[in-house]
């Protein structure tokens, strides 16, 4: 670890989630409602302590208030990515979980919290440890302690899988008995035990593996379902008893259809969906999350041409079906899996999900007020209001003319604490 980047990580540390208590004005040439995708210009928002108390051209200048001049930047609401994996980092993701012990992994994992805040992202959810346990209880704690910089965590410890099902060590030796970077559940009533030990252990919601290893031959995308729809129902039951929910990571059918029968409050990924699975999830309004950054990733860093090729037909295929989901009126969130790929560059995924179909302004709606109201932040999180918190990001030029812009972050406050500001425009 270079030295530069620790000074960084200290200086950081030392930066107190809490709100400071003089207010805050910042200045700006425009602010985006995400709601309507009006610009207005130029733009002013009020903060005090952890709240946003007036947004708009003008706000009022109390006393003793502190300004921040953003320049010829746009305000928008704190980024939402509602797939991460801050136990994961760049490499053999199998072989690092099995060389590096929790506490190094943690260590990793509170470095990469870190800098994806930095990037703007002020509220994720991470969708299993890999291994790891419930170590993401104590990285969500410390953030919401303000003893480590980080954003808002909904955390769901070890993902669920069956026996020899998705994450099960399945590539090594047998006789060394490589433990599943999964917990394992092979019935309903595993599942019940398994979630009540999630909960206690500190998880926010529950991921399961819904489909297994995916194939494409001659066109046609296929993945094997590890639950049926009765299974999926009891785990969803379990977890509404206590007040909570159950995602899935879930490329195609039938797994997918299991799912939206069943319940659950996302389907992961997403690669192909049934008009009867796309029609529940638009009237269930359960959310696709479609992680294009993650696939990308893998097929420029392929393992040879050939695994380039077919990866990269996979990612036009997903693309395709991504269309027909937006036209279903499948709501959509924004979550990038980042992890495998460098933590605090998911931004990208903003870009790619304007490639496959959307307009800037819904994209920044999935990944704003659509990610707030999946990780339960809704009417707290997400949109530039009075009465939400002030996760606040600048960006510079405008959005909606170059959604590559959401890339270069300037500016990030946190519930009123400002963790990243340009030099010299503090007043």
């Amino acid at each position: 670890m270079k030295l530069s980047r620790w000074v960084l990580f200290l200086t950081l540390s030392l930066v107190s989630a809490q709100p400071q208590q003089a207010p805050i004005i910042l200045h700006a040439a425009r602010l985006l409602d995400i709601e309507t995708g009006k610009i207005t210009a130029p733009a002013e928002i009020l903060i005090q302590g952890d709240r946003i108390v007036e947004a708009g051209p003008t706000v009022t200048h109390p006393p003793g208030a502190q300004t921040i001049d953003l320049g010829d930047r746009t305000l928008i609401p704190g980024l939402i990515d509602a797939h991460v994996h801050l136990f994961l980092h760049p490499g053999d993701e199998d072989l690092q979980t099995v060389e590096e012990s929790v506490p190094q992994r943690t260590i990793y994992a509170i470095l990469a919290a870190r800098d994806d805040l930095l990037a703007g992202f002020t509220a994720e959810r991470d969708m299993g440890t890999e291994g790891a346990g419930s170590a993401d209880t104590a990285v969500r704690n410390a953030i919401n302690q303000g003893l480590i910089p980080g954003p808002r965590l909904r955390i769901s410890g070890n993902a669920i899988t069956v026996l020899g099902g998705h994450e099960d060590a399945i590539r090594y030796n047998p006789e060394q008995h490589v433990l599943s970077n999964a917990t394992y559940a092979n019935n309903a009533a595993e599942l019940v035990t398994v979630i009540r030990q999630q909960f206690k252990e500190g998880a926010d919601f529950i991921k399961i593996y819904e489909t297994g290893h995916d194939t494409s031959r001659n066109g046609k995308f296929s993945t094997v379902y590890q639950y049926t729809e009765e299974e999926l129902a009891a785990a969803i039951k379990e977890a509404a008893r206590v007040g909570k929910h159950v995602a899935v990571h879930a490329t195609g059918e039938p797994g997918t259809l299991y799912a939206a029968q069943a319940g659950v409050v996302s389907v992961d990924h997403a690669d192909e969906l049934s008009d009867e699975t796309m029609r529940l999830m638009r009237d269930k309004h359960i959310f696709a999350v479609p992680t294009f950054a993650i696939s990308e990733y893998f097929a420029d860093h392929a393992a040879n041409p050939e695994a380039g090729k077919r990866q990269h037909q996979m990612l036009d295929f997903h693309a395709q079906e991504f269309r027909k989901q937006l036209s279903a009126g499948v709501p959509v969130a924004m979550g990038s899996d980042v992890g495998p790929f460098p933590h605090g560059t998911q931004a990208h995924e903003f870009e790619l999900m304007v490639k496959y179909g959307m307009t800037p302004l819904a994209a920044l709606q999935a990944g704003t007020l659509n990610g707030a109201e999946l990780l339960g932040w809704k009417g707290q999180l997400g949109a530039l209001k009075p009465g939400y918190l002030a996760d606040i990001v600048a960006v510079p030029g405008d959005p909606l003319q170059d959604i590559a812009v959401v890339t270069k972050v300037a500016f990030v406050m946190k519930g009123g604490a400002v963790y990243r500001t340009p030099s010299t425009l503090i007043k």
